[in-house]
């Protein structure tokens, strides 16, 4: 594995928190994502740590999912001055802090409103350490994303767009079918790019680039070719986190919460009309029981 640049900070988090990746000199502090809202003191945590007594002038956000910008508000009290850049997509949203176009409320999930600064659109950059990190817009998991790539040290800051595995998880009933050609366009962009370290939204940093792009397409071509496995996929991937929020919920309360989740009724509609909601849902819990992922025990759903 290849070193990090002089003033880059990586901390990985796991699955309910994206990773972040902090971008210091001796004039500025930039943190790029703030994982999810519940573990939002921690994220401070560690970025207050790392910064001794520097203070943070500024959080990038690559995309608005609420695993990525949950910690805004609350780093946003910490540093009165801070400065918060965000795609350009759901700016106008973010400004009327509207949760269902944000897609929190489809989802069922929750992020707390925040102020945004500015926007950053594809080409922009700036220059830390000497450094120049420039952004690329990268649609598909989200179709307003942004990756940032570091050009002297070949340091891509890949979000969402790539993992060691994979990409995340993609949502074409909501943001239409381009989304998985988008994918597919925003890895030839990394393809191009050719990074020698990639630091990913959830993960360990990795530099087998080829060997991840050629996983990534794998599941892509996976994905395309079998819709209904990949909605009943997206389903599990919104209800596994949830439960890593919850940890341990009743399962009567644990459906409730997926009745109030709009994007779980349209994939039910759309895939699954032969049974009813609960009965997918439950064959949905009993699929992550079997992976692994979870436990059924009485009347509750336990994470693992």
């Amino acid at each position: 594995m290849l070193a990090l640049p002089s003033g880059v900070t990586f901390f990985e988090r796991g699955w309910l928190s994206s990773n972040n990746v902090l971008i210091q000199d001796e004039a500025q502090a930039i943190l790029v994502d703030s994982g999810y809202w519940t573990h939002a003191e921690q994220t401070a945590a560690l970025v207050t740590a790392a910064l001794k007594q520097q203070p943070l002038t500024t959080v990038i956000n690559t995309h608005l999912h609420s695993d990525h910008c949950g910690g805004n508000a609350h780093l946003q009290a910490l540093f009165p001055k801070l400065e918060t850049l965000i795609p350009p997509g759901h700016a106008s949203y973010v400004d009327s802090w509207d949760s269902n176009a944000l897609t929190y409320t489809p989802t069922g999930q929750y992020c707390p409103p925040f102020k945004k600064s500015g926007v950053l659109r594809d080409g922009d950059h700036f220059c830390v350490a000497g450094k120049t990190w420039r952004i690329h817009a990268a649609p598909g998991h989200d179709p307003h994303s942004i990756v940032l790539f570091n050009e002297e040290d070949r340091v891509l800051i890949s979000a969402d767009a790539l993992w060691e595995n994979g990409f995340g998880v993609v949502f074409p009933e909501i943001e239409g079918l381009s989304a998985f050609n988008e994918v597919e366009s925003t890895l030839q962009i990394i393809e191009r790019l050719a990074p020698k370290l990639v630091l990913p939204g959830h993960g360990a940093a990795f530099s087998d680039v080829t060997g991840a792009l050629v996983r990534a397409r794998s599941r892509l071509a996976q994905f395309q070719n079998a819709p209904d496995k990949h909605a009943s996929y997206a389903a599990k991937v919104l209800l596994k986190f949830k439960l890593l929020e919850l940890q341990k919920v009743k399962l009567s309360d644990y459906c409730i919460w997926a009745h109030s989740a709009q994007y779980l009724h349209l994939l039910h509609a759309m895939y699954s009309t032969g049974i009813s909601f609960e009965t997918w849902f439950f064959d949905l819990c009993q699929s992550l029981e079997t992976s692994g992922a979870c436990t059924i025990n009485d009347e509750y759903i336990i994470n693992h």
